[in-house]
């Protein structure tokens, strides 16, 4: 692509340059407008500098890149319901042999969840979760914030839906997701080990010298186990008539108040859901609901009765329990038929958005409290980048950097493979990961097509990797890292300030050593 005019190539630059600064720094003192707005305004600078039109911004923006993302945020919405990742954390801490079994989980666990929810949705459950767990075992956090964090940005380069970069390649490079998967899968099982090896490496002694004495941990301030399993994850008790009543409030039954006697011990008032007390002077006969467990209730005289019966509340939870499993089952098997459907080959984006509205029909109620939790943030901010990312593109920028380093960096050659590596690994963590894959993806391929069309699948895949693992480099490098960091700084009582030199003492070593190992098996793809 040749050159835009000069003017149309410094106002392209202005926004485009705007867009990274609030993307990469949202806070900035002279304009803390956040991502979100910062998107739109290099949009919006792109049109009003007529760099692109404004059909040509609409254009601009990936609907099925968006529909992507939209479906599988409602499908971990439903799965946080179905309490998905209280399983997953409970798996963390189940028959723990320490600190180096639990660091290996960790990696594993958030691996894996990250490659079938998204490493940003995995970061921002698991986070609080460990630090509870690193609390009881005795353990510093840091080490296990930074397995989190890493092992969540490595797995989650395995499929298109990990993260928003392999959306962009999978839909672009018109890549199947079980060609994704295959071509990711032996360099991210492989990067999780090199992974898991590297920070037992770093921390052996630390993990080593952890208090092992029952009476050393009970002296400390620790997580009760309890706590840790129920954080977050448990789901909203459901609210039963004749359970909401404090101590001192009469039991009510189907709007029937049942008046105990005034002075009643502390005894007493425990058997309450199992016991009716009734004590009056009239005579008279009230009928409590026959279909469930009729008792009759006779006033007679001044005499008191006591008529024990079955507590209502636990069989309502029993049927309440049972269909909580069910709709449980239910979520389970949409999200398994969506994985499946999308191992087939069929279209990514209406696959996911159908298995959305699967799960939001079988819920039965008002879909608002779940389609809330959705981050349409996140989606105006992708909108806003593909625009400010098509205006840069047509300022011929990008095509001119390219021209200069293309001879150099055929996938080809080994050399050439190292050189494109690097320069994704430089972007990535300067302009972000997802600006890199749309401003080199579509030169990268149409490169790698004119050695063959296998090439050029092998050109997807190799961004889509080191772009995903060029994240763990620093702690801008990744959405996913940022957002751990956030999460265990906010933590209650739990707070931990993963800072940004601690994270990149392993992140430079680990980044490069994992990168490699991971071009060497895709090269052999």
């Amino acid at each position: 692509m040749a050159m835009a005019p000069t003017v149309q190539v410094v106002l392209g630059s202005v926004a485009f340059v705007t867009f990274w600064i609030l993307a990469v720094f949202p806070a900035v003192p002279f304009l803390p407008i956040g991502r979100t707005a910062g998107s739109l305004l290099g949009a919006v600078l792109m049109v009003v500098f007529q760099v692109i039109t404004p059909d040509q911004a609409y254009a601009a923006i990936d609907l099925p890149i968006l529909g992507l993302l939209f479906g599988t945020m409602v499908v971990s919405g439903y799965l946080e319901r179905a309490d998905m990742f209280k399983y997953l954390g409970k798996l963390l801490s189940w028959k723990s042999r320490g600190g180096k079994d639990l660091l290996c989980r960790v990696c594993v666990v958030s691996a894996i969840s990250s490659a079938l929810f998204t490493n940003d949705t995995s970061c921002v459950v698991l986070t609080e979760f460990i630090l509870k767990i690193a609390k009881q075992n005795n353990l510093p956090p840091r080490i296990f914030l930074l397995a989190l964090a890493s092992s969540a940005n490595i797995g989650s380069s395995a499929t298109p839906i990990g993260n928003p970069q392999n959306l962009v390649i999978a839909i672009q490079g018109k890549i199947s997701f079980g060609e994704f998967l295959l071509g990711i899968l032996p360099a991210m099982t492989v990067g999780i080990l090199v992974n898991a090896a590297i920070l037992l490496c770093y921390f052996w002694r630390v993990l080593s010298s952890e208090k092992s004495e029952e009476v050393e941990a009970a002296a400390t301030d620790i997580v009760a186990e309890d706590d840790v399993t129920s954080h977050r994850f448990s789901p909203a008790t459901m609210s039963h008539p004749s359970s909401t009543n404090s101590p001192d409030q009469s039991p009510e039954i189907d709007g029937v108040v049942q008046v105990s006697p005034l002075n009643v011990d502390s005894a007493r008032m425990e058997t309450l859901r199992n016991r009716i007390i009734i004590s009056e002077s009239a005579s008279s006969a009230v009928s409590v609901d026959s279909a469930r467990n009729v008792v009759n209730i006779v006033r007679a005289g001044s005499s008191r009765e006591e008529i024990i019966f079955p507590s209502l509340d636990v069989k309502e939870s029993s049927i309440d329990r049972w269909k909580r499993l069910l709709w449980k089952a239910c979520v389970y098997l949409v999200t398994l038929g969506m994985l499946i459907s999308l191992l087939l080959g069929l279209n990514m984006s209406w696959t996911a958005i159908t298995a959305a509205l699967a799960l939001v029909v079988l819920d039965f109620k008002d879909a608002r409290p779940c389609l809330e939790k959705v981050s349409y943030s996140l989606l105006i901010f992708f909108c806003g980048m593909f625009i400010t990312v098509d205006g840069f593109n047509k300022t011929g920028i990008p095509s001119a950097l390219w021209d200069f380093m293309e001879p150099y960096a055929q996938i080809d050659r080994a050399s050439g493979v190292v050189l494109l590596a690097l320069v994704i690994i430089v972007l990535s963590n300067i302009a972000s990961n997802v600006p890199t894959v749309l401003l080199l993806g579509a030169r990268v391929a149409a490169s790698a097509s004119a050695i063959s069309p296998a090439e050029e699948t092998k050109a997807w895949i190799i961004l889509a990797w080191v772009s995903t693992v060029a994240g763990n480099l620093s702690l801008l490098g990744s959405a996913a890292n940022l957002i751990v960091c956030e999460q265990a700084r906010r933590a209650q009582s739990l707070g931990y300030n993963l800072s940004f030199w601690s994270h990149l003492r392993f992140g430079v070593p680990s980044t490069l050593i994992i990168t490699s190992v991971g071009l060497l098996l895709i090269r052999n793809y």
